[in-house]
């Protein structure tokens, strides 16, 4: 009786470990989970990082303790150590990484210590064709040490090889209180200097694994029919050189490439139309946060996006890197305000349904509870 009595009020400890807290999709769902789990108290929670640079600085309002990995230089052995110390020190039930580097960094060192790893690395579902992936090295490296092995998408799982056995996944939540501070449209619309009848917009970082090449071309094939529309490109680096070749300087007035920016759901408030355009994706954040304010979708078809849009549902899926098929739907969206009402609607009602903040921490605590009933 006193033995049970005991395992109820003892927390679970956790150590989460992450590379950093930039701006970004899994750093964004690491932060509400923790912000999630601060409701509970059946689990306590440390966080590691390998970046000084805090983007989401609500963590320091959780009252929760942050270690600070500091290296030397990228693969700085003594990281190592250092997270050895810190695990020896906090005595966590489970190190739930974030990563492939810190599931490297993880993965000797609970097993020396006897410590559960959640594996939480997969958050992309890459093309099985590109063998030398560093990711893929990684994942075969760490999965076998793996306790659970945690993705944000079944396409992802299945990409990566995970083991059927200790996988499971648990889908990006949104919290519908980011919501409630949205900026006044008119404010917005003025600070992007935008005076068009519409908006389409895509909010993703120019990079490798997204496909602005097509999102610009399907724009320029929309703008060479009609002049009342602006597209935006929002994040990081969208701002950058490499991105404005892209652009044919003749739409460049309405072509916008915005850069970073701090009020990310104030501006997806104001798009007729949203757009993610990739080569590949877990379950992509920018989709859910289109959805959850009641915007059409357009996405490139394949990976995760498969199991959140439903084409001609909530929203339209894309053959990959096809401007012709992108603005096609992006332009058919543009003159049917009815149907815009329709799937943006029923997108809504997708995240309300299944991808909440609730429902993402419910399913984390199953399994982070699961150590008090073994």
């Amino acid at each position: 009786m006193n033995s049970l009595s005991d395992t109820k009020k003892k927390p679970v400890t956790i150590l989460f470990f992450v590379d950093g807290l930039v701006a970004g999709g899994k750093e964004r769902r690491l932060v509400e989970l923790m912000k999630g789990l601060a409701l509970h108290d059946s689990v306590r929670f440390e966080l590691v990082l390998m970046n000084p640079e805090v983007h989401y600085q609500e963590v320091f309002g959780l009252g929760i303790k942050l270690h600070y990995i500091i290296r030397r230089f990228k693969r700085d052995p003594n990281a190592f150590l250092q997270f050895f110390r810190i695990c020896q020190k906090v005595k966590p039930d489970f190190v739930h990484c974030w990563d492939g580097m810190t599931a490297i960094l993880s993965t000797p060192v609970c097993k020396v210590l006897n410590i559960k790893l959640i594996n939480g690395m997969i958050t992309d579902s890459p093309d099985r064709s590109k063998v030398f992936y560093k990711p893929f090295l990684r994942a075969r490296l760490t999965f076998p040490f793996s306790y659970l092995i945690v993705g944000n998408s079944k396409a992802g799982l299945a990409s990566y090889r995970a083991p059927e056995h200790k996988s499971t996944v648990i889908y990006n939540g949104f919290d519908f209180e980011r919501l409630s501070a949205l900026k006044a449209k008119e404010e917005v619309l003025e600070s992007l200097d935008v005076k068009t009848r519409y908006i389409v917009g895509m909010v993703a970082t120019f990079g490798i694994f997204k496909d602005y090449k097509t999102y610009f071309s399907a724009a320029e094939k929309v703008l060479r029919k009609r002049d009342d529309v602006t597209f935006l490109a929002i994040g990081e680096q969208t701002d950058s050189e490499a991105a404005k070749s892209l652009v044919d300087k003749e739409y460049s007035n309405n072509i916008r490439l915005v850069g970073k920016r701090s009020d990310i759901e104030s501006c997806v408030n104001v798009m007729d139309v949203c757009v993610l355009s990739t080569f590949t994706e877990g379950i992509s954040n920018s989709i859910i946060e289109y959805m959850a304010l009641k915007k059409p979708v357009v996405v490139t078809k394949g990976g995760g996006s498969d199991e959140i849009v439903e084409n001609g549902i909530t929203g339209f899926l894309v053959e990959k890197s096809n401007p012709d098929d992108l603005s096609i739907r992006v332009e058919q969206l543009l003159d049917d305000e009815h149907q815009r009402d329709a799937l943006g609607a029923a997108g809504k009602e997708k995240i309300r349904q299944k991808f909440t903040i609730n429902q993402m921490v419910t399913e984390y605590l199953k399994y982070y509870c699961s150590v008090n009933n073994k």
